[in-house]
Parts: structure tokens; sequence; C-alpha cells
């Protein structure tokens, strides 16, 4: 069997981000790839495209649940960068033409106000250093075929990062607890789903805390500014043109999308 280039295979997710067109899942060819694998991978990739100009604003972390975690074979979160590039405003209308096989998820995102670094960050350490909270959206999107990912796969791939969008309205969070803000998602003005905030990682907060310790075991930070999604409060939804989705959140208010071809 080939010794895994994470080089070449970082390239194949960087040409496939930007013709817009699938590639096989490494793990194919590729079966004992690990997460460790992926990372490799994914730092590779995230060079290519800060190369070209991007830049990371925060990161996004995934499978902060239970289910979510069961169903791609993991016992922890995974995360990815979030680009610049990848940033809409709220009320965006998006294009499924930018995506392969894009999927909708409301989460609830932090703004930090100061510097984390990790380790021996706990979840009181991290709602300090939280400037505030936004009601969010995440367009999670794979460039491996037909969303055929085991773990070192998504993990390459930003883990399975799109876009998102979020409001400007950041609210403070001292005088609630984010694990108990409540979310409904409407697509064309019918609920679809619903989600609370425990269901990130049981806290949402907590993913924050995890993020920082994780990234400080390489010597990067979470920096003032930094935007953390802390992962879906539902089911992924699928994005068809002519959708509309709001996401009404307790405490946060609302974020809304359109999408197009």
């Amino acid at each position: 069997m080939p010794t895994p280039n994470a080089v070449a295979m970082a390239r194949a997710l960087y040409v496939a981000r930007r013709n817009h067109t699938p590639i096989e899942p490494f793990t194919d060819v590729h079966r004992s790839l690990t997460m460790a694998d992926g990372y490799r991978i994914q730092q590779e990739l995230v060079k290519l495209l800060l190369a070209e100009g991007d830049r990371v604003i925060g990161h996004k972390v995934g499978a902060t649940s239970k289910a979510m975690q069961d169903l791609i074979g993991l016992d922890t979160p995974d995360y990815g960068p979030v680009l610049a590039s990848t940033v809409f405003r709220d009320g965006a209308e998006v294009s499924v033409g930018n995506f392969i096989s894009p999927k909708l998820e409301a989460e609830i995102g932090f703004v930090l106000g100061e510097r984390l670094l990790g380790p021996g960050i706990t979840p009181e350490h991290a709602r300090r250093a939280i400037s505030g909270a936004v009601a969010s959206m995440e367009i999670v999107d794979s460039r491996i075929r037909d969303w055929r990912i085991r773990l070192a796969d998504t993990v390459a791939d930003l883990a399975s990062n799109g876009a998102m969008v979020a409001s400007e309205n950041v609210v403070a969070v001292t005088d609630f607890d984010p694990r108990l803000i409540g979310m409904v998602l409407s697509r064309n003005g019918e609920p679809i789903d619903a989600g609370v905030g425990a269901a990130a990682l049981g806290d949402p907060v907590a993913v924050v805390a995890w993020l920082a310790n994780v990234l400080g075991g390489d010597g990067v930070a979470l920096e003032p500014g930094h935007l953390i999604l802390t992962g879906a409060l539902h089911a992924a939804v699928p994005m068809l043109p002519g959708d509309h989705f709001l996401a009404e959140f307790d405490r946060l208010g609302e974020v809304r999308i359109s999408v197009c071809d």
C-alpha cells in the first residue's frame, strides 16, 4: 500500500475546493489513516489557502454531540479553521454553486475578548475570556464524494467546514447559562428542527476550553476577536436553491440566510 503523502492529499482537497468537484475518500486507499494523519493533511491544506491570501479568523468545532460522534466513529470532537473568505453577513444570499454538497447547521458562536492558551484551560477560564455569544449558522460541505467520510477524511477536509453566517448582535454571557439557550430552525417559514446549547459537549463554553487545550498542545492560542463555532444543535439540513433559513435563539436573537443557484 502506498505511503500516505499529506502534501499531495492537501493539494487534492485544495483543487476540489477550488473546482467544486469531489474526490474519493482518502481512507478508501489508506485504511489506516488516523486522526493525527488527518490533522497533518489539514495543516498542509491551510498553508495552501493562506498562501493565496486567506486568513484564519477563528475555529469551528464539530462532532460535539454524542449522536454525531457515534455516526462517524468518534469519541472526541474535531476542529478546523474558520477562514475569512467563508464568512457571510446575516441575511446573505448564498449560492449552492460555491459548494459541492452543502448542509446547514445552527450553532452558538462565541467571540473571544481575551487570549486563551492551553493546556490547563477550564470552562471557567473560557467563560471569562469570552466577550459575547452570537447566533450563527455553519454551512458544512464535504470535498469527499457523497459524504462518504471516515474520521481522517473529515478532519483533513477542515472538519467539513464550508462557510458560516453570524448575527452582528454580540450578547454578553455574564447573566445566563449558554447550556440553556434554546434554538428553533425554520426553512421557508416552517419550523424543521430545534436544539439547546447543552447539545454541544454538554456546555458550549466547555467546547471553547476543549479547543484551547487541544490547540495549546501545539503552541497555538485562541486570540482576541476569534470566533468559535461550538457545534450543531440539531441534525444537518440539506440546502436547496430557493430555501430561506431562519434560526431563532433564546437570548441571542435571529440569524438568516437565503439560498440561490
